[in-house]
């Protein structure tokens, strides 16, 4: 700015720092005009705040969590159940084994009973036959003890995991639920302000909101600032005495720039001129 009129893009820098961008023609809007910008800020801001709340809900962190535990146990869980279904199946062919044995042992001793055999080396392998089935179909029912108690130790690990799967489930599915009511609060206030914003911001020239959104959208979401007590409060940064004898020779519906952060500058009764 200076004597010949404040320029939009004239600030108050030390000449021997650059300028953040290229220079644009001065602006002006009517007084009123700045003073809504800083309303559509306002109203920016709270959108902003809200967006920020919904992205930083707790739940947010407690669902990932459980999500997390929940694909380990169900992970977990499909061990246990592909280990109790194998047992099974072991079980299963284990039984096989011991009937059959029973089986031919059955016979075996049927023949010797019936006195059909009557060479006394063919009684003498019959009876060892008979013998060796029977410690052999002890040896299969102790493997097939030894699989039944794999599999009960299964099971109970398959119903442990399953009753913490569900357990799990239902915390999510309560995290979830408060989430989605505060969502649904968010998103419906954020639905009043952003209408709300539609029509004050239809009250700015374009060419204004043009330079607001495009600042709002270089600052972080904040274009405009207001003056106040001869701080921005936008950077918060006072001007300095020289920069304060400039805005205040500076027309009312010129656009004013903060030196230091760029952003628009708006006057108001408490500017501190």
């Amino acid at each position: 700015m200076g004597p010949a009129g404040p320029r939009l893009e004239d600030g108050h820098r030390p000449v021997d720092l650059p300028l953040p961008f290229t220079w644009s023609p001065q602006l002006n809007a009517a007084p009123a005009d700045q003073i809504r910008l800083l309303d559509v800020q306002s109203l920016d801001a709270r959108l902003q705040q809200l967006a920020h709340k919904r992205r930083s809900l707790p739940e947010h962190a407690e669902i990932e969590s459980l999500n997390k535990d929940l694909t380990q146990l169900r992970d977990l869980l499909v061990a246990a159940q592909t280990e109790e279904s194998d047992c099974s199946r072991e079980q299963t062919k284990a039984e096989q084994d011991v009937d059959q044995v029973r089986q031919r042992a059955v016979r075996d001793q049927q023949r010797l009973d019936s006195g059909a055999v009557t060479s006394p080396k063919d009684l003498e392998n019959l009876q060892r036959e008979i013998t060796s089935l029977a410690k052999r179909q002890g040896d299969l029912e102790d493997v097939v003890l030894e699989i039944m108690e794999r599999r009960e130790s299964a099971q109970e690990r398959v119903a442990e995991l399953t009753g913490r799967v569900s357990s799990v489930q239902s915390k999510i599915d309560d995290a979830t639920g408060r989430r989605d009511a505060a969502y649904e609060s968010f998103d419906g206030e954020s639905a009043t302000l952003t209408k709300e914003r539609e029509v004050v911001a239809g009250s700015v020239p374009a060419d204004l909101l043009k330079l607001y959104e495009k600042l709002r959208e270089q600052q972080g979401g904040v274009g405009a600032a207001r003056l106040y007590q001869r701080r921005c409060e936008g950077c918060r940064l006072e001007l300095n005495i020289t920069e304060v004898n400039e805005v205040k020779a500076a027309a009312p519906d010129a656009v004013l720039r903060c030196e230091n952060c760029r952003r628009i500058l708006v006057r108001t009764s408490e500017s501190g001129l």
